[in-house]
């Protein structure tokens, strides 16, 4: 029977953090990590913030706990989805359609939560801006990554820590116009468009694209 009780409290508590962070990573998404607090998300769920504060202990510990779980949602969102299709041109494509997707049904409220926490974080040292700056060369290194098994394939001619870099700078500004307009078909069909046209401008003749 005591062990039946201690395994009921910690799937409770493992449910609780959860929906703690989950509520986190939307709030961060809108009004950055600066908005979050234990008051803030005991008092949204409705739960102590005793409880809350056991669960993390600090504030930094909270943001830290909260880019956690946005890396694994934005995982499921946008690198999943691509990694279903083969290496290649595809895979590329695959990977720019899953993140304008990604923002475009706003997994996160607020459009791309490590777009919005890398610019309040970067001019911060910390823990945080530190772990935001691992998290990014890691998505810059799975982009780069995609783009060099294509060339390796002799689907694409290019370098591929540019193309990334490109790739990436498309997927941004695509997003941060959608919170600026409402004019969301226009946006990320501008964006499609452009991509299409970088990745053809680097595809030898002859190459079966994907779209």
């Amino acid at each position: 029977m005591g062990t039946t009780r201690v395994d009921g409290r910690l799937v409770r508590g493992d449910q609780t953090r959860r929906a703690v962070l989950r509520a986190a990573v939307d709030i961060a998404s809108v009004d950055g990590l600066e908005g979050l607090s234990i008051g803030r998300l005991a008092k949204e769920l409705q739960i102590s913030k005793s409880g809350l504060f056991a669960h993390f202990g600090s504030k930094e510990e909270l943001q830290l706990a909260t880019v956690r779980a946005a890396r694994a949602i934005y995982a499921r969102a946008v690198v999943e989805p691509a990694y279903a299709v083969p290496p290649g041109v595809g895979r590329v494509w695959a990977l720019s359609e899953s993140w304008l997707d990604y923002s475009r049904r706003r997994v996160f409220p607020g459009g791309c939560f490590f777009a919005k926490t890398s610019h309040e974080f970067g001019a911060r040292p910390g823990g945080v801006r530190d772990y935001l700056a691992e998290v990014n060369g890691e998505w810059m290194a799975l982009v780069e990554q995609v783009v060099a098994e294509a060339v390796e394939l002799g689907e694409l001619d290019a370098d591929p820590a540019h193309l990334a870099f490109e790739l990436n700078a498309f997927y941004d500004s695509a997003n941060l116009a959608s919170l600026l307009r409402d004019d969301h078909d226009t946006i990320y069909g501008q964006a499609r468009t452009a991509i299409r046209a970088r990745l053809q401008s680097a595809a030898p003749a002859g190459t079966p694209l994907p779209w």
